[in-house]
């Protein structure tokens, strides 16, 4: 590392990686590194919550049918990131825990629909509530104003980084 960018005022040098990085954007990378590997750990944990034998990436997929409602599989795919191959594998493991159900899309009968079942629909209701009570519980100390602050630049974060 080399000081070259002056940070906080006149005369405060700041160190600055050769990808251009300063102190602000090493925290950053190291708080995101922390807040990831704790996200995907209670993913895990709230995947098996749903169903013992769910994977945890399965979770991101059940919430995502609870918010949009029926979706195509390639749709789904695009949304998690994974390929045609991957994505097929987990709906099928879905659909066999009957968490899901896949149906011919009527604006295309060559594509079909996933949807959460009724019982995947009751399964991810159970284990959201737990979590935003958890957060509540949490974060009750903060501010409301905070909290919403927080959702706001999560949600300008998830923006970039899904382009």
């Amino acid at each position: 590392m080399h000081e070259d960018r002056n940070s906080g005022g006149p005369g405060a040098a700041c160190q600055v990686t050769p990808s251009g990085a300063d102190q602000e954007f090493l925290s950053l990378e190291r708080e995101l590194t922390v807040l990831l590997r704790r996200a995907r750990a209670n993913q895990a944990e709230m995947a098996r919550e749903v169903h013992p034998d769910l994977e945890s990436s399965a979770y991101g997929l059940l919430i995502r049918l609870d918010e949009q409602g029926g979706q195509r599989a390639t749709e789904l795919a695009g949304y998690i990131g994974v390929g045609k191959a991957t994505m097929s594998r987990q709906l099928r493991a879905l659909e066999e825990l009957g968490l899901i159900a896949r149906e011919p899309d009527p604006a295309d009968g060559r594509a079909w629909l996933v949807t959460l079942t009724e019982e995947g629909s009751r399964r991810v209701g159970t284990v959201r509530e737990a979590r935003r009570a958890r957060y509540v519980r949490e974060l009750s100390h903060w501010d409301r104003r905070e909290v919403a602050e927080l959702a706001r630049l999560l949600h300008e974060l998830n923006d970039v980084m899904a382009k």
